[in-house]
C-alpha cells in the first residue's frame, strides 16, 4: 500500500512549534514543541487527559491550537485545513463506520467523503482490501464484523486517498494479540513505504515496538525519542522476586508499600518490582528472606519506565477491600460449567465449554476476537439461557435460581452497564436500589464508591462526559456497591491508561485475598499473569487451561526460550489450527 510521496518543502512529516490548547480552566496543551519524521512509527502515549487526543485533533485540523503553530506534510493545520484532511488520514478511537451498511459500501461511502468516485478507483479498492484481508467479507455488514477487522475496515478507510501522514487513535483497544500481529503487519509496511504514522495507544508493549515515542504527561511532552533510550533509565531498578507461589499477592501488597519501590505486579508465580530511584535493594531483599523467595535482576520494560516517569503506581492497599469482610461461601467451588453450550441459530458461540473456579482465586478467560468470552460470561451471569449445560454460581443453579444467583455476583460489561440520561450519582443511586440497598446501608456505600473511585467531582455529570478511565471506575463501583462474592469483569481496563489499570488491580488484588473469586476477560496479556489460572477459548472451544507460567512454558523452542503471554495466546491458537486442519 504506497504512500504519496512526502513534501518536498518539508522534510519532516509534522513539525509543532510552541503548541497550547486550553478547555475553560483545563490546559489540555501547554508548550508542546517535537518533529515527527517520514518512514517511521511514533508512538504517543500519556495517562488519561494527558493531552493525547487533543493533539491528534489538532494535527488532524479538527481543532484550532489557542498558541503555536503545527503543520502536517508541509501544510499549516490552521490556515491550510483543506489540505490538511487530503494529506491526513486519520482513524479515531470510535470511528465511523455505519453498523448497517457492509464492508464494501463504507468503503464506498468513505471514497465519495475523500471526493472519490468508487467506479473508478477499483484498483484501489482491491488493493485495500488485499492489503486488510477484507477481502472476503465484503458484503458482511460491519456491525457483524469482530473487533479486530472492525479496526482493519477503520484503516482502509483512513487510507482511502493514500495520505502522507496517518493517525490512529489507539487502534488496538478491545483487539486480540493475533488481530493486533496484523494491524502491525500493515502498519510496518506503511512506514517502510515511507508513510508516517502517529499510533496513540494505551499498550505499552505496543509503545515499545514503536521507533520514537512521544510521552505527554497533563499537556506537556515529559519524554521524546527511542523507547529503549526511556526504558535505559531504569538499569539494575527492576527487579523480580521468583517462586513466590500462593502468597504472591499479600507479597506484592507488602513491596508496593515499601519506599524503595516505585511499582511492581504479579508475573506468573513470582513478582515483579521496580525500585525508585537512588534507592538500594535492602528492603526488597529483606522481604524476599522473610517470604523465602529468590530475587534476581530482570531485564526494565518500557512499562517500567512509564511508570516511574510518572511518579509510581498507586500501592498495594485496596481502601475498597480493607471494608470487607472474608467472604463466606458454601463450597470452595464458586463458579462452574459443564458442557455449557449456546447457539443463535446455525451459529455456535459456546461450544462444550466445562471448568470450575475456585474461591478466591482470580480466573481468566482469554481468546481472539468472536471466540465466544462475552458469551460465557453472559450465561454465567444469567444474562443469557444456555441451549445446552449447566452453570452454577455461589453453589446456585442459575436456571433454577437465577434471581438468587445474581445477587451473589456482580458484573462489569463489556460496553459499560452505565445509564447515558442519569447522572453519575444516579448511577449508583439505582445500582444500590437494583442490589436492595436500603437506608443507611445504601447512603454508606454509595459514599463509599465515591471517596474510593473519587468520583466526587463528576456527580452531576453524564457517564458519558467522564474520561475513560472515570467511567470505568463507575462501572466497577455499581458493580460492588453490594459486596458480592463472586465478581465478573469483562475488559475492565480495556483503553483505559497504566496507572488506571494499576489502580483496577490493586482493588481485584486486594478483593482476592478476602475471598472475592473474581472472572475477568482481557487482551492485555500482561493482566493474564496476573490470574491464577487462565482458559483460552477459540472457535467457541476451550483449548487450554492451565496457570499462565505452564501456558508460556508450552510455547518455549529453541527460537523462543523465554516466550510471554502473547507468545503463548498465539502458540495456542495456532496450535488449535493445525489440530482441526489433521482433524479435517
Amino acid at each position: 500500500m504506497a504512500a504519496a510521496a512526502p513534501a518536498a518543502r518539508d522534510q519532516a512529516a509534522v513539525v509543532i512549534e510552541g503548541a497550547a490548547k486550553r478547555f475553560g480552566s483545563v490546559q489540555a496543551l501547554q508548550a508542546l514543541s517535537t518533529r515527527i519524521a517520514y518512514g517511521r512509527l511514533t508512538g504517543l502515549v500519556g495517562p488519561d487527559g494527558a493531552g493525547k487526543t487533543t493533539l491528534m485533533r489538532i494535527l488532524t485540523g479538527l481543532l484550532v491550537p489557542d498558541a503555536g503553530r503545527v503543520t502536517l506534510a508541509g501544510f499549516d493545520v490552521v490556515q491550510d485545513n483543506d489540505a490538511i484532511h487530503v494529506a491526513s488520514g486519520y482513524m479515531p478511537q470510535r470511528f465511523g463506520l455505519y453498523e448497517d451498511l457492509s464492508v464494501l459500501e463504507n468503503m464506498r461511502l468513505y471514497a465519495r467523503l475523500r471526493g472519490l468516485q468508487a467506479e473508478g478507483n477499483a484498483s484501489l479498492f482491491a488493493e485495500l482490501l488485499e492489503f486488510t484481508r477484507l477481502g472476503a467479507f465484503t458484503e458482511r455488514l460491519a456491525g457483524k464484523l469482530s473487533g479486530g477487522m472492525k479496526q482493519k475496515l477503520g484503516l482502509a478507510c483512513a487510507l482511502m486517498a493514500r495520505p502522507r501522514v496517518l493517525l490512529l487513535d489507539e487502534p488496538g483497544v478491545g483487539v486480540d494479540p493475533v488481530s493486533r500481529q496484523d494491524l502491525w503487519r500493515m502498519v510496518q509496511a506503511l512506514t517502510d513505504d515511507g508513510m508516517a504514522v502517529v499510533w496513540s495507544t494505551a499498550y505499552l508493549d505496543e509503545a515499545e515496538r514503536c521507533d520514537s515515542v512521544l510521552l505527554l504527561d497533563r499537556g506537556r511532552l515529559a519524554f521524546d525519542g527511542p523507547p529503549g533510550a526511556l526504558t535505559a533509565r531504569l538499569a539494575q531498578r527492576s527487579l523480580r522476586l521468583e517462586d513466590v507461589g500462593a502468597g504472591r499477592r499479600a507479597v506484592l501488597a507488602e513491596a508496593l508499600d515499601l519506599p524503595s519501590v516505585a511499582d511492581g505486579v504479579i508475573q506468573g508465580a513470582g513478582v515483579r518490582l521496580v525500585l525508585r530511584a537512588d534507592a538500594g535493594s535492602e528492603q526488597v531483599r529483606a522481604l524476599a528472606e522473610r517470604t523465602g523467595a529468590r530475587l534476581a535482576p530482570v531485564p526494565a520494560r518500557f512499562e517500567d519506565a512509564f511508570i516511574d516517569l510518572l511518579g509510581g503506581g498507586p500501592g498495594g492497599t485496596s481502601a475498597l477491600a480493607e471494608r470487607l469482610g472474608p467472604v463466606a461461601l458454601d463450597s470452595d467451588i464458586a463458579v462452574s460449567c459443564r458442557h455449557l453450550t449456546k447457539r443463535f441459530g446455525d451459529f455456535t458461540a459456546t461450544d462444550d465449554v466445562s471448568f470450575e473456579v475456585r474461591k478466591g482465586e482470580i480466573f481468566g478467560l482469554l481468546g481472539p476476537n468472536g471466540a465466544g468470552k462475552s458469551t460465557t460470561f453472559k450465561m454465567l451471569c444469567g444474562l443469557l439461557v444456555p441451549t445446552q449445560g449447566e452453570a452454577r454460581v455461589a453453589g446456585l443453579d442459575l436456571r433454577r435460581a437465577s434471581g438468587a444467583a445474581k445477587a451473589r455476583l456482580g458484573y462489569m460489561a463489556q460496553k459499560f452497564s452505565l445509564y447515558g440520561l442519569l447522572s453519575v450519582r444516579q448511577n449508583l443511586e439505582f445500582a444500590a436500589g437494583v442490589y436492595g440497598l436500603r437506608g443507611a446501608t445504601r447512603r454508606e456505600r454509595i459514599d463509599e464508591m465515591i471517596a474510593t473511585f473519587e468520583l466526587g467531582p463528576w456527580l452531576a455529570a453524564a457517564p458519558d462526559a467522564l474520561p475513560l478511565g472515570h467511567k470505568q471506575r463507575l462501572a466497577l463501583a455499581c458493580a460492588l456497591m453490594h459486596r458480592p462474592p463472586v465478581l465478573f469483569l469483562d475488559e475492565p481496563t480495556s483503553g483505559v491508561d497504566p496507572i488506571t489499570r494499576r489502580e483496577f488491580w490493586t482493588h481485584i488484588n486486594g478483593l482476592a485475598r478476602k475471598g472475592v473469586t473474581v472472572m475477568v476477560t482481557t487482551h492485555f496479556m500482561d493482566e493474564a499473569e496476573y490470574c491464577d489460572r487462565v482458559a483460552l477459548l477459540y472457535r467457541a472451544r476451550l483449548v487450554a487451561l492451565d496457570t499462565p507460567d505452564a501456558l508460556k512454558r508450552s510455547a518455549r523452542s529453541a527460537a523462543r526460550p523465554d516466550p510471554t503471554m502473547e507468545d503463548a495466546f498465539i502458540h495456542l491458537v495456532q496450535a488449535a489450527d493445525l489440530a482441526d486442519e489433521a482433524a479435517a
